[in-house]
């Protein structure tokens, strides 16, 4: 197993893929970094999210862009993130470049 990865979550459908393989990572003792935009920021409504957001090691973003566009308040951060949560694409690239491996849902 690598020691990070990185999770750049696009589609609304695939939580339970989020879960899994972050849950499946942080038992392995990897570092993990899940990024949501586009259509996926839906996913934040999700009752998982929070729990997401709560496992040790695993450092969750949103595009607050993306997350304006799919009609929500910018000030209605979601439960388990605060405002330095909220970010740009720039979190997409720091996955590329910072986690030994990438995986698009």
């Amino acid at each position: 197993m690598a020691k990070s990865i990185g999770i750049f979550v696009t589609s609304p459908l695939h939580m339970r893929h989020v879960m899994g393989v972050t849950e499946a990572a942080v038992a392995k003792g990897a570092k993990v970094k899940v990024f949501f935009t586009w259509f996926a920021t839906h996913l934040v409504k999700c009752t998982e999210f929070p729990k997401l957001c709560a496992m040790d090691g695993v450092d969750v973003s949103i595009c607050v862009d993306s997350y304006k566009k799919a009609g929500y308040d910018i000030e209605d951060i979601p439960e388990g993130l605060d405002s330095t949560k909220m970010a740009t694409q720039a979190q997409h690239g720091a996955i590329i470049e910072d986690y030994d491996c990438y995986l698009t849902l």
